[in-house]
């Protein structure tokens, strides 16, 4: 009777790669670069038709769904407009997060 004495190492003989220091985060951070975009640039009857329903959005304190860009990517979130400040061009949605007006893209109301 003669019986195998072999163990599978299963996902540890791949760890190699995990003994680099710093090897995982590198990487993050390089996928992270690499997706990045550049700013898209409204039209005017785009800035024009945010502008309208921004103020629809006031107008009906309806929750919004709001496309901004930051850092490179574009992302989204909802809210309702809880302020506006239009000297220094910033936007306070109910959820507390702030926005300047330059990154905003799109805002659909719901």
């Amino acid at each position: 009777m003669l019986s195998s004495q072999y163990v599978d190492r299963g996902i540890i003989k791949w760890s190699a790669f995990d003994a680099l220091v710093g090897y995982h985060s590198m990487l993050e951070e390089m996928k992270y670069r690499l997706g990045k975009k550049e700013k898209p640039i409204l039209s005017e009857d785009e800035q024009e038709e945010l502008n309208r329903s921004l103020q629809e959005a006031v107008r009906l304190n309806s929750e919004i769904e709001l496309k901004y860009y930051r850092d490179g990517y574009l992302r989204f979130t909802y809210g309702t407009i809880e302020k506006i400040n239009y000297q220094s061009r910033v936007i306070v949605l109910s959820t507390k997060e702030k926005f300047n007006a330059e990154d905003i893209i799109e805002i659909q109301l719901s």
